[in-house]
């Protein structure tokens, strides 16, 4: 489904916000109803930070080391509603979602090496499909002329929860104290940082999710998206 808005083949809407505020459930919701192709931008920091961890890459390190940059090898398989990640000719969609390598990839992120080598490869999902991308800066940095742009928020404690029971219901035992203490430190980092800081863009429609269900989110979006692009829902 192409769209000219912006002189661009493809149609691209962006979903920001910290973690926990429902951005991925969201994303994949809004992209299967549209039939969009689906980039989680998190999950490409998580890839980076679980090579960088495997080869003995401190995520406290000041910088990475040149050649730790020049050996990534990451892959990306958009999908309608889904996305696939690889390192090399490995399936790391489930391994990047340890708790660990969120932490590391929290980090990482923040670093310009980390960042520069992923804004190519992000930016070229969108010249292959519509997309619905979801991330900290995809409005803000990697898509500016996005179509539509939402940030998404929610209270820290209702995201923390969020967090705590995604993590029970995969097995992990977690404290819920330690899983807020975490969310806000990881917000404080993205929030502060000097590159790309967490912030929603200037032309993004900001919802807070905190009392809605994620149908509801769903539908708001998709109103916002019609008067915007139309013809998509």
């Amino acid at each position: 489904m192409g769209n000219n808005f912006h002189n661009r083949p493809f149609v691209v809407i962006t979903i920001d916000g910290p973690a926990g505020a429902g951005k991925t459930t969201i994303a994949k919701k809004l992209a299967l109803r549209l039939g969009f192709c689906m980039l989680d931008s998190g999950a490409l920091y998580r890839a980076v930070a679980l090579a960088l961890i495997r080869g003995g890459v401190d995520p406290n390190n000041h910088s990475i080391p040149n050649a730790a940059i020049c050996a990534l090898n990451i892959g990306v398989e958009p999908g309608i509603g889904s996305m696939k990640v690889t390192l090399g000719t490995e399936d790391v969609s489930a391994a990047i979602r340890s708790e660990d390598v969120g932490v590391a990839a929290s980090k990482f992120s923040a670093k310009s090496q980390v960042r520069e080598f992923l804004l190519g490869i992000q930016r070229s999902v969108a010249e292959k499909c519509d997309l619905v991308a979801e991330g900290r800066d995809m409005g803000a940095v990697i898509f500016p002329l996005a179509d539509v742009k939402f940030f998404l928020t929610a209270d820290d404690k209702t995201r923390a929860k969020r967090r705590y029971e995604e993590l029970f219901h995969k097995g992990v035992n977690s404290n819920f104290s330690e899983v807020l203490d975490e969310m806000r430190a990881r917000d404080h980092r993205d929030e502060t940082r000097n590159l790309a800081p967490l912030a929603a863009a200037p032309d993004a429609m900001i919802v807070d999710t905190t009392n809605f269900t994620p149908d509801e989110i769903l539908e708001i979006m998709l109103e916002r998206i019609d008067s915007r692009v139309g013809g998509l829902k």
